[in-house]
């Protein structure tokens, strides 16, 4: 059997410069600990320093000052009622995991979403022989569960790639007003995407934290964190119940 081509660094995926999400603490500073982490296979890295999502994992947020920066910026998250779901499919956020979307790194890199995900969350990536692209294998750090994977191709619904803020939600709260194109976006925004644990995205479904948080309590901080960034940067409203959820994971 051919030789499997290495493993494309993850740093070459997202070939759109990094943009900085404005207000976020420590954008532009290195995630400590994380040198290279921007080139796959790294340690997992705070949503802190992590403000446009191209580099892997979710670390937790230990310390007091990381988690009062947590809160923070959870606090400028603004709250609605949900609206209706009336009209919701997810035909409305575009194509899954499409390459062609504008304004968000990885778009037109000739790499579809998904794939790009599992190349810049997982480590020993093997991709399809001919292919930079096609990931088939690979080991990943699960931060919704703690658990280290082994993940091939032919056990794809082991790992699935969650969308942080679902796009049912998302829908809710203001995106069945938006165009397509920006509906687009935020489908397939690194920032708004992070690959875990099946079971676990199967449980999630379109809740927000009030009702859904990962299985392990270390990450719950830095999640309710990137549910923020993702809420900050498309300026969508989250539900009254989920923000105070959220502070809470903090310490708040």
């Amino acid at each position: 059997m051919p030789a499997r081509r290495a493993a494309v660094p993850a740093a070459a995926v997202f070939l759109i410069p990094v943009l900085a999400l404005a207000g976020c603490s420590g954008a532009g500073k290195p995630a400590p600990g994380a040198a290279g982490a921007a080139a796959g296979g790294g340690p997992a890295t705070s949503p802190l320093q992590n403000p446009d999502g191209t580099r892997p994992g979710l670390a937790p947020l230990t310390s007091a000052e990381d988690r009062k920066a947590g809160r923070d910026l959870i606090a400028r998250v603004a709250t609605a009622p949900a609206g209706p779901k009336d009209g919701y499919d997810r035909n409305e956020f575009g194509p899954a995991w499409t390459d062609n979307v504008d304004g968000v790194p990885g778009g037109h890199n000739n790499c579809d979403t998904r794939n790009d995900l599992l190349a810049r969350d997982g480590r020993a990536v093997e991709h399809k022989d001919g292919s930079g692209c096609t990931v088939t294998a690979m080991t990943i750090d699960d931060p919704y569960t703690g658990k280290t994977i082994r993940w091939s191709k032919q056990q794809a619904s082991k790992i699935q790639i969650d969308h942080v803020m679902p796009l049912s939600y998302d829908w809710q709260m203001g995106a069945s007003r938006w165009d397509k194109a920006k509906r687009v976006q935020i489908a397939n925004d690194p920032l708004n995407l992070i690959p875990a644990d099946g079971s676990q995205n199967a449980s999630k479904g379109d809740s927000g934290p009030a009702a859904w948080l990962p299985a392990n309590p270390a990450v719950r901080c830095a999640y309710a964190v990137r549910f923020a960034q993702v809420s900050l940067k498309y300026q969508l409203p989250v539900a009254e119940a989920d923000k105070t959820a959220m502070l809470q994971e903090c310490g708040g």
